[in-house]
C-alpha cells in the first residue's frame, strides 16, 4: 500500500475543499492514487449533499450581472449567512447570472429552481451546484432568476442592497446618463417600496377585482347608501393603487413627488422591473 503523505493530503484538500481527515481516509482507501481518492470524495460528498437537500435554506444572496444591453438577476439560497458570504457561493451566483444572460432574455416570466438552472445551462449548472453543496457543507438552492434585454433604445439599471439580500432590475426607455441616474434612483425606490406593477393598469386584474369587491362590501356593511358607497370605493381604490402601482407611489427620495411625476420630469418610462428579496 502506497504511503499517504501530508503533501498529498494537503493537495487533495486544496482541490476539493474537503476536511483533512476525509482526504486522508480517501487517499488511504485509494491506495495513494489521488485521482481515485478524488472520485471517492465526490461520491461521498454527493451522498452527504443529497441528505442536506431537505434542509431549510432561508439565507442567501441576490446577484445582478450586466453585459452590453443584457442583464440578469438571480437569487441563490443557503442555510446560513456565513456560507452566502463565502467566495465559493459568490462565484456560483456570478456564474449562474452570467449563464442566464446567454439564455432566455425575454424577462416576461421569472424562472425558478430547475427551470432557472435549465435556462442558464442545464447539466453544467446542476453539476456546479452539486459541487458547491459538497464544498460548503450546506443545502444551497437556486431560487429565482430573470434576464432582460433592452430594446428600442431602452437601457437597463439595477440596485442591490449592501446586504446582498435585496435586488432590483429594471428597463427604462432611454439610456443617456441622466436617464440612467434617474433609473438607478427609481430602482432604489422599488427596493424600498415593493410595488407590484408599473401602472394601475398593469396590476393583476384578479387582485384588483378582489380588492374592489371587498371595499364595496365593507362600505355597504358600514351602512352607506349605494351611491355614496361607490364614491367611497373609488377613493379607497386610489389608495390601493398608490400602494401597489409604481407610478402612483410617493417617491421614497422626495416625499413631495410621486414616482410618476419624477419619471415624467425626466421624460422617462419604466418598461418593466423585477424585485427579489431573499426568502420572499
Amino acid at each position: 500500500m502506497a504511503k499517504v503523505t501530508a503533501a498529498a493530503v494537503k493537495e487533495l484538500r486544496e482541490r476539493t475543499g474537503a476536511g483533512m481527515m476525509d482526504c486522508k481516509k480517501a487517499l488511504t482507501e485509494a491506495g495513494g492514487d489521488p485521482q481515485r481518492a478524488l472520485e471517492l470524495l465526490r461520491k461521498a460528498g454527493a451522498a452527504k449533499a443529497a441528505k442536506r437537500v431537505g434542509r431549510s435554506a432561508t439565507e442567501g444572496k441576490i446577484k445582478v450581472v450586466a453585459h452590453g444591453s443584457r442583464a440578469a438577476m438571480v437569487e441563490v439560497l443557503s442555510e446560513t449567512d456565513f456560507v452566502s458570504r463565502s467566495e465559493e457561493f459568490e462565484a456560483f451566483a456570478n456564474r449562474l447570472a452570467r449563464a442566464l444572460i446567454n439564455g432566455d432574455g425575454s424577462g416576461q416570466a421569472v424562472k425558478k429552481g430547475r427551470d432557472l438552472a435549465d435556462a442558464a445551462g442545464g447539466d453544467a449548472i446542476a453539476a456546479a451546484l452539486a459541487a458547491l453543496r459538497v464544498k460548503v457543507g450546506e443545502n444551497v438552492q437556486i431560487g429565482r432568476g430573470v434576464a432582460y434585454q433592452a430594446e428600442d433604445g431602452g437601457a437597463l439599471a439595477s440596485y442591490v442592497h449592501f446586504s446582498g439580500g435585496l435586488g432590483v432590475l429594471l428597463e427604462v426607455s432611454r439610456g443617456d446618463q441622466e436617464s440612467l441616474d434617474v433609473a438607478r434612483s427609481v430602482a432604489m425606490h422599488i427596493a424600498a417600496s415593493d410595488p407590484q406593477a408599473v401602472t394601475p393598469e398593469d396590476l393583476d386584474s384578479e387582485m384588483v377585482e378582489r380588492e374592489r369587491k371587498f371595499l364595496a362590501e365593507q362600505a355597504l356593511e358600514e351602512g352607506k347608501p349605494a351611491s355614496i358607497a361607490e364614491k367611497i370605493v373609488t377613493g379607497r381604490m386610489r389608495k390601493f393603487f398608490e400602494q401597489h402601482a409604481l407610478t402612483m407611489q410617493t417617491y421614497a427620495l422626495d416625499q413631495d413627488q410621486t414616482v410618476g411625476k419624477v419619471l415624467a420630469g425626466a421624460g422617462l418610462e419604466v418598461r418593466r422591473f423585477a424585485r427579489f428579496e431573499v426568502g420572499r
